[in-house]
């Protein structure tokens, strides 16, 4: 019986320790599918679908966020890129980090009132902007040095030359006949 002791305390904790190991397991798994569920509650329009209305002018349908905004993937200049709508916003608005990525050079600088008062940005054009089938060139944008993280401001600069409409939680781009 003395021999089976030494045995049965090791077999003991191996058990423990693949108890251990299964639910690290377990939360490395729930872990990575609630991170997902996140970011799809933030950008639901992570893969966006283009198509192409009526007349024959590309579209697109976005998908409103649990926050109440439109986020969308897209490109600036061929880099993938994460837009956020904003109607409110004269131009494109891009965070330096994210135009030193992508390769923009500054311009000349401006004001610019932001929600956060009066700052300073830099001009700068955009050869191509792509929002799923919908891609515009030559829009302008700007350099802001104050945003942090990697959204980019769709303002009205890219937005304008869109037909949109709002039904629900859903908005329509179309782009118009060139």
């Amino acid at each position: 019986m003395d021999d089976n002791q030494p045995q049965a305390r090791e077999t003991q904790k191996i058990g423990q320790w693949m108890i251990y190991a299964m639910w690290i397991v377990v939360l490395l798994g729930l872990t990575y599918f609630f991170s997902g569920v996140l970011d799809k509650q933030r950008n639901p329009n992570a893969h966006v679908a283009g198509r192409v209305s009526a007349e024959g002018n590309p579209e697109v349908v976005l998908q409103r966020n649990r926050y109440g905004h439109y986020v969308a993937n897209g490109k600036i200049n061929g880099h993938d890129v994460i837009f956020l709508l904003d109607t409110g916003a004269t131009d494109v608005s891009i965070p330096e980090q994210v135009a030193q990525r992508v390769g923009l050079r500054r311009g000349a600088g401006h004001s610019a009132m932001t929600a956060n008062g009066t700052v300073q940005v830099f001009a700068t054009q955009l050869e191509q902007v792509e929002l799923g089938s919908i891609k515009l060139k030559k829009v302008r944008a700007s350099i802001n040095p104050h945003m942090g993280g990697e959204e980019i401001l769709l303002g009205m600069s890219f937005l304008r030359q869109l037909d949109f409409s709002q039904t629900g939680k859903q908005l329509t781009l179309k782009q118009r006949a060139l």
